[in-house]
């Protein structure tokens, strides 16, 4: 048996995102018409979608080659790839889905918005995750490392566009969920249909990710090589495009009505994640000195915060109406 990697910092934020995911499980149980449905989403996007292509770029780490990343020992890995990764991927993607429930815009937005939410906590996850790296009994060893081919363009050690990717990666699987949620309620809610839509999902957006199009979206591959500078400009147009998509999609909103308002001691555990990773990570920057990259992680808080208290407003201002 191997050294035991041991980061008090690390141990901590594991424990949170562990404790904010078992409290969202009980949210689901208790808030989602069909929580055994949305808990068979949750296994899937963990085990099935982004478990699998992070294993697999860690994977490509190890073995040398350049343009991939590795993590540090966690308490419980997925192989290769600390648990809670994945896991708070879910829980963003989710939790965003969950608020945008609450006010009846096209489902056509939802992809953009939920890909430019989960770009928005990638700048607060990743810059302090990059920057944590400890002497331990296993040697020098980072939380997140990435190793960027040369010349690559790089946001504090990271790939440009390893936060566009979030925009995408985010938007396939939010996509095939909702195609999936209207052939579930097209089948007449069948038991069978809600079981295999998530699956059908985790396949297909994974088949996506590994397509042409993901590099194209990177860096307009094959057009463009990943060390150009046009990862800076496809991080811009997708940013400008979903953030369109985003303002479309509420100016729209005006002509509808709530579904649902939002309750800060009934959707706490979808508030602790907008509001409390973001908080988290700003503090654990502070006490690591990280202060070259703060003002990118308390920027992305702020925006958050923003996005969280626009659509609390919204949901309270205008009357509720019962959806048919």
């Amino acid at each position: 048996m191997g050294n035991i990697t041991i980061v008090p910092v690390w141990i901590i934020q594991d424990i949170l995102v562990l404790v904010v995911a078992t409290l969202m499980i009980f949210y689901i149980i208790n808030n989602e018409e069909r929580p055994k449905i949305v808990l068979m989403q949750f296994v899937c996007f963990v085990f099935f979608y982004a478990s699998v292509f992070e294993n697999v770029a860690v994977f490509m780490g190890s073995m040398g080659k350049e343009g991939f990343y590795s993590y540090g020992r966690s308490i419980l890995m997925i192989f290769n790839v600390p648990i809670t990764v994945p896991i708070i991927e879910f829980l963003i993607v989710y939790s965003t889905l969950r608020v945008l429930k609450t006010i009846n815009i096209p489902s056509w937005s939802k992809p953009f918005i939920v890909g430019i939410i989960a770009m928005i906590f990638d700048f607060s996850l990743d810059p302090v995750a990059v920057k944590q790296i400890f002497q331990t009994s296993a040697g020098i060893i980072g939380r997140w490392s990435y190793y960027p081919l040369p010349g690559e363009p790089l946001i504090y050690g990271e790939p440009v566009m390893n936060f566009t990717g979030w925009i995408y990666i985010a938007g396939y699987w939010t996509a095939f969920i909702l195609i999936g949620e209207w052939w579930h309620k097209k089948k007449g809610y069948s038991n069978l249909i809600g079981y295999i839509y998530p699956v059908l999902a985790s396949i297909l957006s994974l088949a996506c990710l590994v397509s042409p199009i993901s590099n194209f979206f990177n860096f307009m591959g094959p057009f463009f090589t990943r060390a150009s500078n046009m990862q800076w400009v496809m991080l811009v147009s997708l940013s400008v495009i979903s953030v369109g998509i985003l303002v479309l999609a509420f100016v729209k909103f005006w002509d509808r009505r709530v579904v649902s308002s939002l309750n800060y001691k009934k959707d706490f555990p979808i508030m602790l994640t907008f509001l409390g990773f973001p908080l988290v990570n700003t503090l654990f920057c502070i006490i690591g000195g990280y202060m070259e990259v703060l003002w990118l992680v308390v920027l992305a808080q702020v925006l958050l915060l923003l996005g969280w208290c626009g659509i609390y407003i919204l949901s309270k201002k205008v009357r509720p109406q019962k959806i048919v």
